[in-house]
């Protein structure tokens, strides 16, 4: 298999999972995106994916892998 990765990015109101560079859906807040994340993990790691899940850390930021 392979690695499935899920990042969490955005800010106050427009929170996404990004997953092989691509973000489908928008959440109003950072733990509903979390959650979606989790699922999404869940699904993979019973496929038999290794799996990494970032969520940056609170104070309204973008994430440090996006950050300028």
């Amino acid at each position: 298999m392979g690695l499935a990765a899920y990042d969490i990015i955005g800010r106050d109101g427009a929170w996404h999972v990004e997953h092989d560079g691509v973000s489908r859906n928008t959440y109003q807040t950072k733990e509903a995106a979390f959650e979606a994340a989790v699922a999404a993990a869940s699904l993979a790691m019973r496929q038999g994916h290794a799996v990494r899940l970032t969520v940056p850390e609170s104070g309204n930021a973008v994430g440090a892998a996006h950050d300028g």
